[in-house]
């Protein structure tokens, strides 16, 4: 049962996206954590869907600021803004109550507080900056490879994550899924390390694997030292926090 199949990467596409996947998760539940190695490919393939929608606007003649706000639009569209809600309430969370046991209670509001605002807005400003400087420098070939490196890289950082840390609650989506098995976040994290270095080659790779390292570390150590491990939000926010601090290095390189 721990062992990857190709049948996880249907059951990954439905986990992380809202795109019609015909799957039975009364049957692919038991298998919902050892699918985990399937997240960079299928952050991967979501962001080439981006990817191809940049290139034809770009081909239409949109200048670069449309065209990356059009990019973000779609790939909150296709993820149902997962990611971003997650990030949304991990940041009301961690930094809106005193004790762990009121920060997860904050965190489980649907309602969005002033740190929750703050943090989507300026991740989403953050990014489409990154994607604006990408365009221009390297043209919708480069931001197309510039996405798809990311869309991998942060989901990985995901996996590293549901691996390392102990849950923070007894229920919620990422204890629903379950603990990560060692082969498959391992798995995970080579590809999510292939896609990038067959995309930008030795030194990048380097770069990237190390931005994406330190956020994953970095929200990691918040969440154990806050609420005493992970959920599904604080998934959501190290791929969020990620995806930037790859963006951003990518800029330098192109």
């Amino acid at each position: 049962m721990s062992r990857p199949h190709l049948r996880d990467l249907p059951l990954a596409l439905s986990l992380l996206s809202r795109l019609p996947v015909p799957v039975d998760h009364s049957r692919a539940g038991d298998r919902a954590a050892t699918a985990a190695w399937a997240y960079p490919l299928v952050g991967a393939g979501l962001a080439a869907l981006a990817g191809g929608l940049a290139w034809t606007l770009a081909a239409l003649g949109l200048p670069p600021g449309p065209v990356a706000g059009a990019v973000l639009v779609l790939q909150v569209m296709i993820t149902g803004a997962l990611h971003e809600d997650g990030l949304a309430d991990s940041a009301d969370g961690l930094w809106g109550g005193w004790e762990p046991a009121r920060r997860l209670e904050i965190m489980r509001d649907s309602r969005i507080g002033a740190y929750g605002v703050l943090a989507l807005g300026l991740s989403l400003i953050l990014r489409w900056a990154c994607l604006v400087a990408v365009l221009d420098a390297a043209g919708p070939g480069g931001l197309i490879a510039a996405l798809v490196a990311v869309g991998a890289l942060s989901r990985g950082a995901m996996v590293g994550v549901m691996h390392v840390l102990p849950f923070a609650r007894s229920d919620g989506l990422s204890r629903r899924v379950g603990a990560v098995p060692r082969g498959s976040a391992l798995l995970a994290c080579a590809l999510a390390l292939g896609i990038c270095a067959g995309l930008w080659g030795g030194i990048a790779l380097a770069l990237l694997a190390l931005s994406g390292g330190a956020a994953a570390l970095i929200v990691g150590a918040l969440a154990k030292a806050r609420i005493g491990g992970q959920t599904g939000d604080i998934l959501g926010a190290t791929q969020q926090v990620a995806e930037i601090a790859a963006l951003a290095v990518l800029t330098t390189l192109v």
